[in-house]
């Protein structure tokens, strides 16, 4: 029997032992600001950005029906939606609702992997409270959700997490979908592959140029195939277009970067200036690395020019970055070089990578070159 023909047979069986719930709140950032603010319910927000410069961060659902959406500049927004209302984002609140939504989950389950602020994976397989509808823990979920934040989440339960996150997009906002075993295979058929997970706009570009379209397009080709003109990606692409999943719910799965970056009202043409700005966003990354008690050992530094060129810069190092002054003097080491500068700078930005626990006092010195 070919690995092909195996894949079939796996498919057939579709490995329904396993119980998982993806939770996606509903346009959250945006939706915070709606709560706290009346006079904001029904009306188009753009949280981030501003009227003129900045992308946006999160878009209201009112806003999204304008064709706004998240990363988009703010100024093509606004020309979408002329009434869109721009707000200043608060983090510090977002990540204490968040924290706020995840004790809900760990009353079900200590599986929980979270991929962002307002999205998590959860194993129920086996849960605490002892319940064996993974349907049922999703309702209270989003019950509970409701009652505590006064905001909305949708679910996706199936039983594995490509299919679980599909679901979970599949009745937005305010839903919940399942997918049962038999319906995976079926399911993926008629999905265009702009929807799978891991496929970006460059890649739903290529597989088109080969033909490939739908679920059932990719599920045509081999497995070689796929590897050929798609390296790594190309085997989860094979198998997810026969509705399989084999990654676990990962409850210790690690943030590979800390970053925060600030667009300014007006161009940036001195070093001193850009100096001073950099101190800012320094502070909003070492507050997320007091927050997670992450540190890392890569610094980038990110720059847009007036002209839109963006460039990044960095250095690694063979130990942690352990204070806020050290991140600071990096930061300012990357960007210092930079200046003069032809065209002013519009953006800047920094953050960590190769992220790993913090170490204790004494274990590390600061060792980056330079």
């Amino acid at each position: 029997m070919t690995r092909e023909d195996r894949a079939e047979a796996f498919s057939a069986k579709a490995s329904g032992s396993r119980k998982i719930i993806h939770i996606d709140m509903d346009a959250f950032y945006a939706s915070v600001e709606q709560r706290d603010n009346p006079e904001l319910r029904g009306k188009p927000v753009a949280v981030g950005g501003s009227r003129e410069r900045g992308v946006v961060a999160a878009a209201s659902y009112e806003a999204r029906r304008f064709g706004v959406h998240s990363a988009m500049p703010s100024i093509t927004a606004k020309r979408r939606c002329p009434d869109l209302i721009f707000v200043k984002p608060r983090f510090d609140t977002y990540k204490a609702i968040s924290r706020q939504i995840r004790e809900i989950f760990a009353e079900y389950t200590p599986i929980i992997e979270p991929l962002s602020l307002d999205e998590a994976y959860l194993d129920v397989t086996e849960n605490l409270k002892g319940i064996l509808s993974a349907t049922q823990i999703a309702e209270e979920i989003r019950a509970r959700i409701r009652a505590e934040t006064e905001l909305t989440a949708s679910a996706g339960v199936s039983y594995n997490k490509f299919l679980a996150k599909l679901a979970s997009d599949h009745r937005k906002p305010d839903g919940l979908f399942v997918i049962i075993p038999k319906m995976g295979p079926a399911f993926v058929e008629t999905l265009p592959v702009r929807k799978f997970h891991g496929v970006g706009p460059a890649t739903a570009a290529k597989m088109e140029r080969f033909g490939i379209k739908t679920g059932l397009d990719l599920r045509a080709q081999t497995l070689m195939f796929l590897q050929l003109h798609f390296g790594k990606a190309g085997s989860y692409y094979y198998w997810a277009a026969r509705g399989v999943d084999e990654r676990p719910v990962r409850a210790d799965r690690m943030r590979k970067s800390i970053g925060a970056e600030n667009t300014f009202p007006a161009d940036l043409v001195a070093y001193e200036a850009a100096r001073d700005a950099l101190r800012e966003i320094v502070d909003t990354v070492w507050g997320y690395c007091e927050d997670s008690g992450l540190r890392g050992r890569t610094v980038t530094l990110k720059v847009k020019f007036a002209n839109f060129q963006q460039i990044t810069r960095s250095r690694t190092g063979q130990m942690q970055i352990r204070t806020r002054s050290e991140l600071e003097q990096l930061g300012n080491a990357l960007l210092e070089p930079l200046f003069p500068v032809v065209k002013g700078v519009r953006l800047l930005g920094v953050s960590l990578s190769s992220l790993a626990a913090a170490e204790a006092e004494g274990e590390c010195e600061l060792s980056l070159p330079l």
